[in-house]
């Protein structure tokens, strides 16, 4: 069975990380969740409240990592997921998980990342010349990493797939699987 991979931390999206997971598995992925230590991750909740001009922040479910990072042999796994929420912004500092997403860049193989989830391939030098959608408040971040910054809830640029938030979800997923199916189908 293929596995593939989620990179993750405390403060991921709840619903970007269950969804591709449960979805992955449906198809007939074997799914690992990396972290930057194998522990039980509490997870957050971003929704819009009236008179907010940002998202707000409540607590989600909490869920095991099943590896570390400096224990992924990336070889292992034929497919990379990124969620959002918060857990990017301090896992892109973690050179275990960059060396991880480089990985995957460098071979080809599919990755999908959404909302936040892009700051970790900026991080990882790989949006230089590509084009990427994610959170639209990260526009700067992925000029800022020289890629383009499309607005789209699925927005494909060769093996990468990337979109907003997780109102995105059915289109992220359609277009992340059929290049996954092709790449490395389940069976």
């Amino acid at each position: 069975m293929p596995k593939v991979l989620i990179v993750t931390g405390d403060a991921a999206e709840d619903l970007e990380v269950m969804y591709p997971y449960q979805r992955l598995l449906e198809e007939g992925y074997d799914v690992h969740i990396a972290a930057p230590t194998a522990k039980k991750l509490q997870f957050v909740v971003h929704d819009f409240v009236d008179g907010f001009d940002t998202y707000t922040e409540k607590f989600g479910r909490m869920w095991p990592a099943d590896v570390a990072f400096a224990d992924v042999d990336p070889a292992d796994y034929v497919a990379l997921v990124i969620p959002g929420g918060r857990a990017p912004e301090y896992i892109r500092g973690d050179a275990e998980c960059l060396r991880i997403v480089r990985h995957f860049a460098d071979e080809g193989k599919p990755i999908a990342a959404l909302c936040h989830g892009p700051l970790i391939l900026a991080a990882a030098g790989v949006l230089g010349n590509r084009s990427s959608s994610a959170y639209p408040a990260l526009a700067p971040d992925v000029e800022a990493a020289g890629g383009s910054f499309v607005d789209s809830e699925a927005h494909i640029d060769g093996s990468i797939v990337t979109g907003r938030a997780w109102p995105d979800h059915p289109a992220w997923m359609r277009e992340f699987l059929k290049i996954l199916r092709v790449a490395a189908p389940a069976g």
